[in-house]
């Protein structure tokens, strides 16, 4: 295995949230692990689901993001992280006026294993 550094400027990316503009870059993609820097625009919101085998971790790097959590809201300031177990229903918001930047790990990745809730 070859040592590579990483960035948003050289990752994948992708477009998510249909026409709400969020940006996702796959810095870690493998088949048992996923780091993703998500990048959500103010007003945008994903759907709310639950995944059946990726437990994830949420890590806010700059803004506020609000995720809720089986009917919990919490407020995640920068420096704050949250897991999120298999088959937990959540929904993450960008209620702020800034954009919100986090990373998301994903183990196994969480692609493919989407159930909307």
């Amino acid at each position: 295995m070859s040592t590579r550094i990483i960035s948003t400027k050289i990752a994948d990316h992708y477009k998510w949230g249909g026409d709400l503009d969020c940006d996702g870059w796959h810095l870690v993609k493998t088949p048992n692990l996923s780091v993703i820097e998500e990048l959500m625009p103010p007003g945008t919101r994903e759907s709310r689901h639950y995944h059946r085998r990726a437990r994830q971790f949420f890590y806010v790097l700059d803004g506020v993001l609000t995720i809720e959590i089986e009917g919990q809201n919490c407020v995640l300031q920068i420096g704050d992280g949250i897991e999120v177990s298999p088959g937990q229903p959540h929904q993450v918001f960008n209620e702020g006026v800034g954009s919100v930047r986090m990373l998301v790990t994903s183990q196994p990745p969480s692609h493919g294993d989407r159930i909307q809730a």
